[in-house]
């Protein structure tokens, strides 16, 4: 029981919406280096999926303005820069909204 406590302690001192709009000004950059077989296509990033044998883009998309993700062909998908890191990287939406924190000067809430 002390690890769920531990870990909704943890979760609550994440700041997820500043982190995810911080993440939304870094977005095409973040993009390009996490799925750099990409391209822009409009106001959409459109790349092979990195969690599948992925052999044409075009099926996994991310929206550059709002950060909404969306592989059709399987039909994950995600609302924000901190579930697309999650998912890329298969890790928990806690870690990778830390990762994201870091990597862009988000400081913690206290």
């Amino acid at each position: 029981m002390a690890s769920i406590a531990n870990y909704v302690r943890q979760c609550n001192s994440i700041d997820f919406p500043a982190i995810n709009q911080a993440a939304l000004g870094y977005l095409p950059a973040l993009v390009r280096q996490w799925l750099p077989d990409g391209r822009k296509q409009g106001g959409e990033w459109v790349a092979l999926n990195p969690r599948r044998g992925d052999k044409h883009p075009g099926s996994f998309s991310v929206n550059l303005r709002t950060g909404k993700w969306a592989d059709f062909a399987v039909g994950d998908r995600g609302g924000d820069p901190i579930s697309l890191a999650a998912y890329i990287f298969d890790t928990t939406q806690s870690e990778a909204a830390r990762t994201l924190a870091i990597a862009l000067g988000v400081e913690e809430r206290q």
